[in-house]
C-alpha cells in the first residue's frame, strides 16, 4: 500500500503564528486542523462503502483519528510530527481485516473500494481545507491563551 505524504509550502502567515504557540499546542492545533479538515473525505468514504454493500458495521467504523489502527500503530514516529489517519478502524480499534479486503478484494473477491475513490474525490480540497481549520483553530488557541494570562494576571493582583 503506497504512503500519501503532504508537504504543505505557503502557509507563511500560519507556520509564523504557530511559531508563536507553544510546541504542544502548536502541535494540537495541527492536529484538530487535520482531522476536521478530513472529516469530509471521510464521509465520501462511508458513503462508498455503503453503495458498494460493505456490511453497515464496516462502513460505519471509517473515522479520522490521530490514532492509527494496525500496521500503522506500530511504526515509529518523531515527537514533532502530527499524523491523522482516515480509514476503517475506529479509535485506538484494530482495523476490522474485512477492511483491506474490501478495498483490494481476494483471489475470490473482486474489490470494492471507498477509501481510495474518496482520496481521489476529496484531496484537491484537503489543502484549502487544512488551512483554513488551521488559521481557525490558531485564533482559538490565540484566544485561550489571552484568557488563561488574564485570569493569572487577575489571581496575581495585577
Amino acid at each position: 500500500m503506497a504512503r500519501t505524504t503532504f508537504k504543505i509550502e505557503g502557509f507563511r502567515e500560519l507556520d509564523a503564528t504557530l511559531g508563536e504557540l507553544t510546541k504542544p499546542t502548536a502541535r494540537n492545533v495541527m492536529r484538530r486542523a487535520c482531522i476536521k479538515a478530513l472529516e469530509p473525505m471521510a464521509e465520501i468514504a462511508r458513503d462508498h462503502a455503503a453503495a458498494n454493500n460493505w456490511s453497515g458495521a464496516l462502513a460505519g467504523s471509517i473515522t479520522v483519528s490521530s490514532r492509527a489502527a494496525g500496521y500503522a500503530r506500530r511504526r515509529g514516529r518523531k515527537q514533532n510530527e502530527v499524523e491523522v489517519y482516515m480509514g476503517p478502524g475506529g479509535v485506538g480499534e484494530a482495523a476490522p481485516p474485512q477492511g483491506s479486503l474490501q478495498e483490494f478484494g481476494t483471489a475470490h473477491h473482486p474489490p470494492q473500494p471507498s477509501i481510495r475513490p474518496a482520496w481521489d474525490e476529496g484531496k484537491d480540497d484537503l489543502a484549502p481545507a487544512v488551512a483554513s481549520e488551521m488559521s481557525s483553530e490558531i485564533e482559538k488557541a490565540a484566544q485561550r491563551a489571552a484568557r488563561k494570562q488574564a485570569r493569572l494576571i487577575a489571581r496575581n493582583g495585577g
